[in-house]
């Protein structure tokens, strides 16, 4: 079995979508055919090509979808050189100490244990643990 070459690389996605144009162009002629006859073997052919259209169409979504996702560009490279890194580290950290220090929070009330971790801690001191 000899399989022919792609002739142009072509994303999962641009294929379905591909696809799928075409089998909803046969699915309308499909239709059309079976609207203007009254021949009901022509109707039922008719039915089943539209049933394989659509049981097509499902294939090839599944098949697109089994496919991983094209990965986004980077937006920003960072530094390359390890001294570079450490600077940008150091320049991150000072922005966000100073962002810490210009929003004060407010302190909050400690919140109350649920009730399941206070019954496992009273089971807890009567076996002696903990």
């Amino acid at each position: 079995m000899s399989q022919t070459p792609a002739p142009a690389a072509r994303s999962p996605r641009q294929w379905c979508d591909a696809l799928q144009a075409k089998l909803m162009q046969a699915l309308d002629e499909a239709w059309a055919i079976a609207e203007t006859s009254d021949d009901p073997a022509v109707q039922a052919r008719a039915r089943d090509k539209a049933r394989l259209c659509g049981q097509m169409a499902a294939t090839a979504r599944k098949i697109a979808a089994m496919t991983p996702a094209a990965k986004p560009a980077k937006a920003e490279k960072g530094p390359e050189h390890p001294l570079d890194l450490i600077q940008d580290f150091v320049r991150r950290m000072d922005k966000a100490a100073t962002v810490a220090e210009a929003t004060p929070e407010p302190a909050a009330p400690p919140e109350p244990r649920a009730a399941q971790a206070v019954a496992m801690q009273a089971a807890l001191r009567k076996l002696k643990r903990r």
